[in-house]
Protein backbone atom coordinates (compact mmCIF):
# COMPACT_ATOMS: atom_id res chain seq x y z
CA UNK A 1 0.00 0.00 0.00
CA UNK A 2 1.29 3.45 -0.89
CA UNK A 3 1.05 6.38 1.53
CA UNK A 4 2.39 9.87 1.82
CA UNK A 5 3.97 11.04 5.07
CA UNK A 6 4.16 14.41 6.70
CA UNK A 7 6.29 15.51 9.71
CA UNK A 8 8.92 12.81 10.29
CA UNK A 9 9.83 9.38 9.08
CA UNK A 10 7.15 6.78 8.41
CA UNK A 11 7.39 3.27 7.01
CA UNK A 12 3.72 2.33 7.04
CA UNK A 13 3.98 0.12 10.14
CA UNK A 14 5.19 2.49 12.83
CA UNK A 15 2.43 5.10 12.68
CA UNK A 16 1.60 6.74 15.98
CA UNK A 17 -1.84 8.30 15.93
CA UNK A 18 -1.67 12.04 16.16
CA UNK A 19 2.02 12.26 15.22
CA UNK A 20 1.69 11.85 11.45
CA UNK A 21 -1.10 12.37 8.90
CA UNK A 22 -1.61 9.49 6.48
CA UNK A 23 -2.95 10.34 3.03
CA UNK A 24 -3.93 8.06 0.19
CA UNK A 25 -2.31 8.28 -3.21
CA UNK A 26 -4.07 7.85 -6.55
CA UNK A 27 -2.27 4.55 -7.09
CA UNK A 28 -3.40 3.23 -3.70
CA UNK A 29 -7.00 4.00 -4.59
CA UNK A 30 -6.66 2.60 -8.09
CA UNK A 31 -5.12 -0.66 -6.86
CA UNK A 32 -7.48 -1.28 -3.95
CA UNK A 33 -8.81 -4.83 -4.32
CA UNK A 34 -12.04 -6.23 -2.86
CA UNK A 35 -11.90 -8.65 0.05
CA UNK A 36 -14.34 -11.02 1.69
CA UNK A 37 -15.48 -8.19 3.94
CA UNK A 38 -15.74 -4.46 3.31
CA UNK A 39 -12.78 -2.44 4.54
CA UNK A 40 -11.65 1.19 4.75
CA UNK A 41 -8.63 3.07 3.43
CA UNK A 42 -8.38 6.31 5.39
CA UNK A 43 -7.21 9.60 3.96
CA UNK A 44 -7.41 11.64 7.14
CA UNK A 45 -9.65 14.49 8.32
CA UNK A 46 -12.61 12.11 8.45
CA UNK A 47 -12.46 10.86 4.87
CA UNK A 48 -11.92 7.28 3.76
CA UNK A 49 -12.49 4.95 0.84
CA UNK A 50 -14.89 2.09 1.59
CA UNK A 51 -14.04 -0.94 -0.55
CA UNK A 52 -16.93 -3.40 -0.77
CA UNK A 53 -16.76 -7.15 -1.55
CA UNK A 54 -18.42 -6.57 -4.93
CA UNK A 55 -15.60 -4.20 -5.92
CA UNK A 56 -17.57 -0.97 -5.48
CA UNK A 57 -15.52 1.86 -3.96
CA UNK A 58 -17.32 4.62 -2.08
CA UNK A 59 -15.90 7.83 -0.67
CA UNK A 60 -17.16 8.53 2.85
CA UNK A 61 -16.76 11.39 5.31
CA UNK A 62 -17.39 10.85 9.02
CA UNK A 63 -18.18 13.89 11.16
CA UNK A 64 -20.05 14.99 14.25
CA UNK A 65 -23.21 16.95 13.67
CA UNK A 66 -23.31 20.49 15.03
CA UNK A 67 -25.23 21.13 18.26
CA UNK A 68 -26.20 17.53 19.01
CA UNK A 69 -22.63 16.22 18.43
CA UNK A 70 -23.98 12.97 16.99
CA UNK A 71 -21.81 10.98 14.56
CA UNK A 72 -22.92 11.03 10.96
CA UNK A 73 -21.55 9.84 7.61
CA UNK A 74 -21.74 11.74 4.33
CA UNK A 75 -21.27 10.10 0.94
CA UNK A 76 -18.80 11.94 -1.29
CA UNK A 77 -19.41 9.81 -4.39
CA UNK A 78 -17.98 6.66 -5.94
CA UNK A 79 -14.62 5.94 -7.47
CA UNK A 80 -13.65 6.28 -10.33
CA UNK A 81 -16.47 8.76 -11.09
CA UNK A 82 -15.17 10.86 -8.23
CA UNK A 83 -11.37 11.00 -8.13
CA UNK A 84 -9.27 11.24 -4.99
CA UNK A 85 -8.66 14.91 -5.70
CA UNK A 86 -12.34 15.67 -6.17
CA UNK A 87 -13.30 13.70 -3.06
CA UNK A 88 -10.89 15.82 -1.02
CA UNK A 89 -12.44 18.99 -2.40
CA UNK A 90 -15.87 17.76 -1.32
CA UNK A 91 -14.51 16.86 2.12
CA UNK A 92 -13.10 20.35 2.61
CA UNK A 93 -16.38 21.89 1.49
CA UNK A 94 -18.18 19.81 4.10
CA UNK A 95 -15.66 20.77 6.78
CA UNK A 96 -16.09 24.44 5.93
CA UNK A 97 -19.85 24.10 6.48
CA UNK A 98 -19.22 22.45 9.85
CA UNK A 99 -16.99 25.35 10.84
CA UNK A 100 -19.97 27.64 10.22
CA UNK A 101 -22.22 25.38 12.29
CA UNK A 102 -24.01 23.91 9.25
CA UNK A 103 -24.65 20.19 8.95
CA UNK A 104 -23.54 19.20 5.40
CA UNK A 105 -25.94 16.25 5.45
CA UNK A 106 -28.91 18.48 6.28
CA UNK A 107 -27.88 20.96 3.61
CA UNK A 108 -27.66 18.20 0.99
CA UNK A 109 -31.10 16.92 1.97
CA UNK A 110 -32.56 20.40 1.74
CA UNK A 111 -31.01 20.91 -1.69
CA UNK A 112 -32.38 17.56 -2.92
CA UNK A 113 -35.84 18.46 -1.68
CA UNK A 114 -35.63 21.86 -3.39
CA UNK A 115 -34.60 20.21 -6.66
CA UNK A 116 -37.45 17.73 -6.33
CA UNK A 117 -39.85 20.66 -5.99
CA UNK A 118 -38.74 22.52 -9.10
CA UNK A 119 -41.35 23.48 -11.65
CA UNK A 120 -40.03 20.92 -14.14
CA UNK A 121 -39.99 18.06 -11.64
CA UNK A 122 -43.56 18.74 -10.55
CA UNK A 123 -44.73 19.35 -14.13
CA UNK A 124 -43.38 15.97 -15.21
CA UNK A 125 -45.00 14.33 -12.20
CA UNK A 126 -48.33 16.01 -13.05
CA UNK A 127 -48.01 14.94 -16.69
CA UNK A 128 -47.27 11.33 -15.76
CA UNK A 129 -50.36 11.26 -13.52
CA UNK A 130 -52.71 12.52 -16.23
CA UNK A 131 -51.19 11.21 -19.47
CA UNK A 132 -52.96 7.80 -19.17
CA UNK A 133 -56.27 9.68 -19.50
CA UNK A 134 -55.20 11.47 -22.69
CA UNK A 135 -54.52 10.32 -26.21
CA UNK A 136 -50.85 9.81 -26.97
CA UNK A 137 -50.83 12.75 -29.40
CA UNK A 138 -52.43 15.08 -26.87
CA UNK A 139 -49.98 14.05 -24.14
CA UNK A 140 -47.03 14.56 -26.50
CA UNK A 141 -48.23 18.02 -27.50
CA UNK A 142 -48.48 19.15 -23.88
CA UNK A 143 -45.01 17.89 -22.97
CA UNK A 144 -43.52 19.39 -26.13
CA UNK A 145 -44.93 22.82 -25.21
CA UNK A 146 -43.55 22.55 -21.68
CA UNK A 147 -40.11 21.41 -22.85
CA UNK A 148 -39.87 24.06 -25.55
CA UNK A 149 -41.50 27.10 -23.96
CA UNK A 150 -41.43 26.65 -20.17
CA UNK A 151 -38.67 24.42 -18.78
CA UNK A 152 -35.73 26.37 -20.29
CA UNK A 153 -36.84 29.49 -18.38
CA UNK A 154 -38.36 28.36 -15.06
CA UNK A 155 -37.95 24.60 -15.07
CA UNK A 156 -35.11 24.57 -12.52
CA UNK A 157 -36.66 27.07 -10.13
CA UNK A 158 -38.52 25.97 -6.98
CA UNK A 159 -42.19 26.16 -7.83
CA UNK A 160 -43.03 27.75 -4.48
CA UNK A 161 -40.86 30.75 -5.37
CA UNK A 162 -42.38 31.44 -8.78
CA UNK A 163 -44.57 34.49 -9.25
CA UNK A 164 -47.00 35.82 -11.82
CA UNK A 165 -44.29 37.96 -13.50
CA UNK A 166 -42.14 34.83 -13.94
CA UNK A 167 -44.93 33.14 -15.88
CA UNK A 168 -45.84 36.32 -17.75
CA UNK A 169 -42.30 36.50 -19.11
CA UNK A 170 -42.77 33.06 -20.64
CA UNK A 171 -46.15 33.90 -22.15
CA UNK A 172 -44.86 37.14 -23.70
CA UNK A 173 -41.91 35.32 -25.19
CA UNK A 174 -44.22 32.80 -26.88
CA UNK A 175 -46.63 35.53 -28.02
CA UNK A 176 -43.77 37.59 -29.46
CA UNK A 177 -42.95 34.90 -31.98
CA UNK A 178 -46.53 35.04 -33.29
CA UNK A 179 -47.82 31.96 -31.48
CA UNK A 180 -50.61 33.58 -29.47
CA UNK A 181 -52.76 30.46 -29.34
CA UNK A 182 -49.79 28.51 -27.99
CA UNK A 183 -49.22 31.22 -25.37
CA UNK A 184 -52.76 30.72 -24.08
CA UNK A 185 -52.31 26.97 -24.00
CA UNK A 186 -49.01 27.34 -22.11
CA UNK A 187 -50.84 29.58 -19.64
CA UNK A 188 -53.40 26.83 -19.14
CA UNK A 189 -50.77 24.10 -18.67
CA UNK A 190 -48.82 26.18 -16.16
CA UNK A 191 -51.98 26.77 -14.16
CA UNK A 192 -52.67 23.04 -14.06
CA UNK A 193 -49.15 22.35 -12.81
CA UNK A 194 -49.38 25.04 -10.12
CA UNK A 195 -52.74 23.72 -8.90
CA UNK A 196 -51.27 20.23 -8.71
CA UNK A 197 -48.37 21.61 -6.67
CA UNK A 198 -50.79 23.35 -4.30
CA UNK A 199 -52.85 20.17 -3.91
CA UNK A 200 -49.73 18.12 -3.10
CA UNK A 201 -48.31 20.63 -0.63
CA UNK A 202 -45.38 21.89 -2.74
CA UNK A 203 -46.75 25.40 -3.34
CA UNK A 204 -49.13 27.71 -1.54
CA UNK A 205 -50.73 29.58 -4.45
CA UNK A 206 -51.37 29.37 -8.17
CA UNK A 207 -50.22 32.72 -9.63
CA UNK A 208 -51.66 32.15 -13.10
CA UNK A 209 -55.21 33.53 -12.51
CA UNK A 210 -53.63 36.97 -12.05
CA UNK A 211 -52.49 36.77 -15.68
CA UNK A 212 -55.95 36.56 -17.21
CA UNK A 213 -56.12 39.20 -19.91
CA UNK A 214 -52.36 39.77 -19.90
CA UNK A 215 -52.11 38.16 -23.35
CA UNK A 216 -54.68 39.41 -25.89
CA UNK A 217 -57.28 36.82 -26.95
CA UNK A 218 -56.77 34.86 -30.12
CA UNK A 219 -59.05 35.32 -33.04
CA UNK A 220 -61.20 32.26 -33.40
CA UNK A 221 -60.06 30.46 -36.51
CA UNK A 222 -61.97 27.42 -37.61
CA UNK A 223 -60.45 24.70 -39.72
CA UNK A 224 -60.96 25.61 -43.36
CA UNK A 225 -63.79 23.55 -44.79
CA UNK A 226 -65.97 23.34 -47.87
CA UNK A 227 -69.68 23.25 -47.02
CA UNK A 228 -71.31 24.47 -50.22
CA UNK A 229 -72.81 21.34 -51.86
CA UNK A 230 -71.59 22.23 -55.36
CA UNK A 231 -68.04 22.76 -54.07
CA UNK A 232 -68.23 19.53 -52.08
CA UNK A 233 -69.03 17.72 -55.32
CA UNK A 234 -66.00 19.32 -56.99
CA UNK A 235 -63.80 18.19 -54.10
CA UNK A 236 -65.05 14.60 -54.23
CA UNK A 237 -64.47 14.40 -57.97
CA UNK A 238 -60.97 15.81 -57.52
CA UNK A 239 -60.25 13.12 -54.92
CA UNK A 240 -61.41 10.38 -57.27
CA UNK A 241 -59.05 11.77 -59.90
CA UNK A 242 -56.09 12.14 -57.56
CA UNK A 243 -52.90 11.08 -59.38
CA UNK A 244 -50.75 10.35 -56.35
CA UNK A 245 -50.43 7.25 -54.18
CA UNK A 246 -53.35 4.81 -54.16
CA UNK A 247 -53.08 4.63 -50.37
CA UNK A 248 -53.34 8.40 -50.07
CA UNK A 249 -56.33 8.43 -52.42
CA UNK A 250 -58.04 5.84 -50.23
CA UNK A 251 -57.43 7.98 -47.16
CA UNK A 252 -58.90 11.01 -48.95
CA UNK A 253 -61.94 8.97 -50.01
CA UNK A 254 -62.56 7.60 -46.53
CA UNK A 255 -62.10 10.97 -44.78
CA UNK A 256 -65.51 12.48 -45.75
CA UNK A 257 -67.32 9.17 -45.14
CA UNK A 258 -65.98 8.66 -41.60
CA UNK A 259 -65.22 12.31 -40.66
CA UNK A 260 -62.96 11.29 -37.78
CA UNK A 261 -60.06 13.45 -36.62
CA UNK A 262 -57.03 13.42 -38.94
CA UNK A 263 -54.87 11.62 -36.36
CA UNK A 264 -57.52 8.94 -35.88
CA UNK A 265 -57.71 8.42 -39.63
CA UNK A 266 -54.01 8.21 -40.42
CA UNK A 267 -53.32 5.88 -37.47
CA UNK A 268 -56.22 3.53 -38.25
CA UNK A 269 -55.28 -0.15 -37.80
CA UNK A 270 -56.79 -3.11 -39.61
CA UNK A 271 -57.43 -4.87 -36.30
CA UNK A 272 -59.99 -2.18 -35.44
CA UNK A 273 -62.23 -2.97 -38.43
CA UNK A 274 -64.98 -5.55 -38.91
CA UNK A 275 -65.96 -5.16 -42.53
CA UNK A 276 -68.64 -7.87 -42.30
CA UNK A 277 -70.36 -5.87 -39.57
CA UNK A 278 -69.50 -2.61 -41.35
CA UNK A 279 -67.99 -1.17 -38.20
CA UNK A 280 -64.80 0.57 -37.08
CA UNK A 281 -64.11 0.55 -33.33
CA UNK A 282 -61.39 3.00 -32.32
CA UNK A 283 -59.89 2.17 -28.91
CA UNK A 284 -59.92 4.76 -26.14
CA UNK A 285 -56.17 5.29 -26.13
CA UNK A 286 -56.31 6.67 -29.67
CA UNK A 287 -59.20 9.04 -29.05
CA UNK A 288 -58.77 12.65 -27.97
CA UNK A 289 -61.27 12.23 -25.15
CA UNK A 290 -59.89 8.85 -24.10
CA UNK A 291 -63.17 7.03 -24.70
CA UNK A 292 -63.76 4.26 -27.28
CA UNK A 293 -65.57 5.32 -30.42
CA UNK A 294 -67.69 3.43 -32.93
CA UNK A 295 -67.80 4.49 -36.58
CA UNK A 296 -70.59 2.78 -38.55
CA UNK A 297 -69.34 2.19 -42.07
CA UNK A 298 -71.54 2.91 -45.04
CA UNK A 299 -71.41 0.47 -47.93
CA UNK A 300 -69.23 2.92 -49.87
CA UNK A 301 -66.68 3.00 -47.03
CA UNK A 302 -66.58 -0.80 -46.86
CA UNK A 303 -65.97 -0.94 -50.62
CA UNK A 304 -63.01 1.48 -50.29
CA UNK A 305 -61.49 -0.65 -47.53
CA UNK A 306 -61.93 -3.91 -49.44
CA UNK A 307 -60.11 -2.35 -52.39
CA UNK A 308 -57.36 -1.14 -50.04
CA UNK A 309 -56.87 -4.46 -48.27
CA UNK A 310 -54.70 -6.09 -51.01
CA UNK A 311 -52.33 -3.10 -50.77
CA UNK A 312 -51.92 -2.73 -47.00
CA UNK A 313 -54.04 -5.43 -45.37
CA UNK A 314 -51.04 -7.61 -44.50
CA UNK A 315 -49.62 -4.86 -42.28
CA UNK A 316 -50.74 -3.03 -39.17
CA UNK A 317 -51.91 0.27 -40.62
CA UNK A 318 -54.51 1.03 -43.26
CA UNK A 319 -52.42 3.98 -44.39
CA UNK A 320 -48.72 3.22 -43.77
CA UNK A 321 -45.99 5.74 -44.43
CA UNK A 322 -44.18 5.89 -47.73
CA UNK A 323 -40.78 5.13 -46.19
CA UNK A 324 -41.78 2.36 -43.79
CA UNK A 325 -44.90 0.28 -43.30
CA UNK A 326 -44.12 0.09 -39.59
CA UNK A 327 -45.43 3.63 -39.08
CA UNK A 328 -48.59 5.40 -40.25
CA UNK A 329 -48.58 8.04 -42.93
CA UNK A 330 -47.34 11.50 -42.05
CA UNK A 331 -49.76 13.95 -40.47
CA UNK A 332 -49.13 16.24 -43.46
CA UNK A 333 -50.00 13.70 -46.16
CA UNK A 334 -53.70 14.47 -46.54
CA UNK A 335 -53.24 18.24 -46.43
CA UNK A 336 -50.38 18.02 -48.94
CA UNK A 337 -52.60 16.01 -51.29
CA UNK A 338 -55.35 18.61 -51.01
CA UNK A 339 -52.84 21.31 -51.96
CA UNK A 340 -51.73 19.27 -55.00
CA UNK A 341 -55.36 19.14 -56.11
CA UNK A 342 -55.63 22.92 -55.89
CA UNK A 343 -57.37 23.38 -52.52
CA UNK A 344 -55.27 25.81 -50.47
CA UNK A 345 -55.17 25.82 -46.68
CA UNK A 346 -57.73 28.62 -46.47
CA UNK A 347 -60.18 26.52 -48.49
CA UNK A 348 -59.94 22.95 -47.20
CA UNK A 349 -57.98 20.92 -44.64
CA UNK A 350 -58.00 17.33 -43.49
CA UNK A 351 -59.85 18.43 -40.36
CA UNK A 352 -62.37 20.27 -42.54
CA UNK A 353 -64.16 17.02 -43.45
CA UNK A 354 -65.58 17.08 -39.91
CA UNK A 355 -66.92 20.61 -40.28
CA UNK A 356 -68.34 19.66 -43.67
CA UNK A 357 -70.28 16.74 -42.21
CA UNK A 358 -71.40 18.63 -39.11
CA UNK A 359 -72.70 21.61 -41.08
CA UNK A 360 -74.56 19.69 -43.77
CA UNK A 361 -75.98 16.97 -41.49
CA UNK A 362 -77.37 19.61 -39.14
CA UNK A 363 -78.88 21.46 -42.09
CA UNK A 364 -80.53 18.24 -43.22
CA UNK A 365 -82.26 17.78 -39.88
CA UNK A 366 -80.46 14.82 -38.39
CA UNK A 367 -80.61 14.47 -34.62
CA UNK A 368 -78.05 16.85 -33.11
CA UNK A 369 -77.03 14.38 -30.40
CA UNK A 370 -76.41 11.68 -33.01
CA UNK A 371 -74.20 14.05 -34.99
CA UNK A 372 -72.26 15.13 -31.91
CA UNK A 373 -71.80 11.52 -30.81
CA UNK A 374 -70.55 10.57 -34.27
CA UNK A 375 -68.09 13.46 -34.16
CA UNK A 376 -66.92 12.11 -30.77
CA UNK A 377 -67.10 15.53 -29.22
CA UNK A 378 -66.45 15.92 -25.50
CA UNK A 379 -69.14 14.64 -23.20
CA UNK A 380 -69.70 16.99 -20.28
CA UNK A 381 -70.61 14.10 -17.99
CA UNK A 382 -67.48 11.93 -17.85
CA UNK A 383 -69.34 8.92 -16.38
CA UNK A 384 -72.00 9.14 -19.07
CA UNK A 385 -69.31 9.34 -21.73
CA UNK A 386 -67.57 6.22 -20.44
CA UNK A 387 -70.69 4.07 -20.65
CA UNK A 388 -72.62 5.55 -23.57
CA UNK A 389 -70.05 5.61 -26.37
CA UNK A 390 -72.51 3.50 -28.42
CA UNK A 391 -75.36 5.95 -27.80
CA UNK A 392 -77.65 6.70 -30.76
CA UNK A 393 -75.95 3.89 -32.70
CA UNK A 394 -79.05 2.78 -34.73
CA UNK A 395 -79.68 6.40 -35.70
CA UNK A 396 -76.00 6.89 -36.52
CA UNK A 397 -75.95 3.83 -38.79
CA UNK A 398 -78.84 5.25 -40.80
CA UNK A 399 -77.23 8.67 -40.85
CA UNK A 400 -73.84 7.43 -42.05
CA UNK A 401 -75.34 5.48 -44.93
CA UNK A 402 -77.59 8.38 -45.91
CA UNK A 403 -74.59 10.71 -45.71
CA UNK A 404 -72.57 8.46 -48.04
CA UNK A 405 -75.46 8.32 -50.50
CA UNK A 406 -75.74 12.10 -50.36
CA UNK A 407 -72.04 12.51 -51.12
CA UNK A 408 -72.48 10.19 -54.09
CA UNK A 409 -75.25 12.44 -55.37
CA UNK A 410 -72.94 15.44 -55.11
CA UNK A 411 -70.12 13.61 -56.85
CA UNK A 412 -72.15 12.11 -59.68
CA UNK A 413 -74.78 14.78 -60.36
CA UNK A 414 -73.15 18.21 -60.35
CA UNK A 415 -75.73 21.00 -60.25
CA UNK A 416 -78.59 18.61 -59.44
CA UNK A 417 -78.36 18.27 -55.69
CA UNK A 418 -81.36 17.00 -53.75
CA UNK A 419 -80.67 17.41 -50.00
CA UNK A 420 -81.41 14.32 -47.98
CA UNK A 421 -83.58 14.63 -44.91
CA UNK A 422 -83.50 12.72 -41.68
CA UNK A 423 -85.66 9.61 -41.87
CA UNK A 424 -88.45 9.44 -39.36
Amino acid sequence: MSYRKFGGSFDGNSCLAGLVTVMLTPSAVRNAKPKAKAYKLTDGRGMYLLVKPDGARWWRFDYRRPVIAKRNTLSLGTYPDVSLKKARVRREEARALLTDGIDPGDQRKAKAEAEADTFEAIAREWHAKHAPNWSADHADRIMTRLEKDVFPWIGRKPIANLTAPDVLGILRRVDARGARDTAHRVHQHCGQVFRYAVATGRASIDPTPALRGAIPPTRTKHHASITDPDRVGELLRAIDGYQGSNVTRAALQLAPLAFVRPGELRQAEWSEFDLDKAEWRIPAERMKMNAPHIVPLAGQAVAILRDLAPLTGSGRYLFPGLRTRARPMSENTVNAALRRMGFDRDTMTGHGFRSMASTLLNEQGWHRDAIERQLAHAERDAVRAAYNYAEHLPERRKMMQAWADYLDSLRLSPGKVVPIKRKA
